[in-house]
């Protein structure tokens, strides 16, 4: 069955930065008016886009057209937003440097946890605050250039890469004490050193990270 109808849309390259310029975005949106307001929106702000609607959908798109970042509903039929990211991330090399980014109305802790542990990049919450959207989107886009420096230049410890790894496979740190046979205390330690040599914020964003730059494994 061939891939279904896409929405393109290109701008001038005058109207945004270089890290913009046309660049192609995958909106994965189940809901016909968000959908439609995400390709106006976008496509003003001076990116291509490509809808799909459900995550089959979005699957067929990526494989044929490439994205340079995949923006996706969560909640979807036939396929949802997890379920999608989870096929992205078992095909590996071929997309490993495609930004994932969820867009959805569930914003609580559990849900962000797995979708970073699944790989993905960001979220951004319902209602769509374009403006920081925008901000994503480029931070992102951004970002894949920066994964080989990272590698080059963010000099993990064996200890720093343990932690990691074990926080990305969804132990805490008391669960990571024991496999290591450290204190809890000790597992902190190198998590914050981890999280501050990759110039994060939060440990979640340190796993997220470490897993794109391909510093960790899974």
């Amino acid at each position: 069955m061939p891939p279904p109808p896409l929405a393109h849309a290109n701008l001038p390259i005058q109207s945004v930065d270089e890290t913009a310029t046309r660049k192609l975005i995958l909106c994965v949106e189940d809901d016909r008016e968000t959908a439609a307001l995400l390709l106006e929106e976008l496509t003003e702000r001076g990116y291509a886009v490509a809808l799909a609607h459900d995550g089959r959908e979005g699957m067929a798109v990526m494989m044929a057209q490439r994205p340079d970042l995949v923006l996706c509903d969560l909640s979807m039929p036939v396929m949802s937003g997890f379920e999608l990211l989870s096929r992205m991330t078992a095909l590996g090399p071929r997309l490993k440097n495609m930004p994932f980014v969820f867009l959805t109305a569930l914003s609580d802790r559990e849900t962000e946890l797995r979708g970073r542990q699944l790989g993905a990049d960001d979220y951004i919450a319902k209602p769509i605050d374009f403006d920081v959207l925008d901000t994503i989107l480029r931070a992102r886009l951004a970002r894949v250039a920066r994964l080989d420096v990272w590698r080059r230049h963010v000099e993990l410890t064996d200890r720093e890469t343990e932690a990691l790894t074990w926080s990305a496979r969804g132990k805490t740190s008391d669960d990571i004490a024991q496999i290591l046979g450290l204190s809890r205390r000790t597992v902190d330690f190198h998590l914050d050193n981890a999280r501050a040599k990759l110039g994060v914020a939060t440990r979640i964003e340190a796993v997220a990270t470490a897993v794109a730059a391909n510093l960790i494994e899974l």
